[in-house]
């Protein structure tokens, strides 16, 4: 049987591992800084725990409604970083791979296509793609990547 305050342990550590972080986190954690100091910070992405929303709905110039259904937050050391899904953004990790099953297939379509697009690479590779004789080739490097392997620009940082 559980004492209360192993009962209390096992619920945060329940709630962290189903993604449930507002729950988790103190609701006074208000800035940056502070959430990200503390013991339960995110280091990947996770949708943003309600008392960032207006912090995050602000910097990306949206409503709260926006920011709650369609933005992530993580830490990078003490910095909070927010994403925004908005125009096709991709705020997960991004894709390093230099062979696309989805490109492979669209080069063998369109032989010497100039460009493959993001519809058939996926919005998470950081090259662009072109076909040579029916073989999808990365080309330039076009995504700048932080330390964490997200797309560094699609992060802002949240004001502490």
């Amino acid at each position: 049987m559980f004492t209360l305050g192993r009962r209390g342990q096992c619920a945060r550590v329940a709630a962290l591992a189903f993604g449930a972080l507002q729950f988790a986190c103190p609701a006074s954690a208000a800035s940056g800084a502070a959430f990200c100091s503390s013991g339960a910070a995110p280091r990947a992405s996770v949708p943003v725990p309600r008392e960032l929303e207006a912090k995050v709905a602000k910097a990306f110039d949206i409503s709260v409604d926006l920011a709650r259904d369609a933005a992530f937050v993580r830490c990078a050391g003490t910095k909070l970083l927010a994403c925004w899904i908005g125009a096709n953004l991709n705020c997960g990790k991004v894709n390093a791979r230099r062979s696309l099953p989805g490109a492979s297939e669209f080069c063998r379509a369109n032989p010497d296509a100039d460009v493959v697009p993001m519809a058939a690479t996926g919005h998470d590779t950081i090259y662009d793609w072109r076909c040579v004789g029916g073989r999808a080739v990365a080309t330039k490097t076009v995504v700048a990547v932080d330390r964490q392997g997200y797309d560094a620009g699609n992060w802002k940082e949240i004001d502490r």
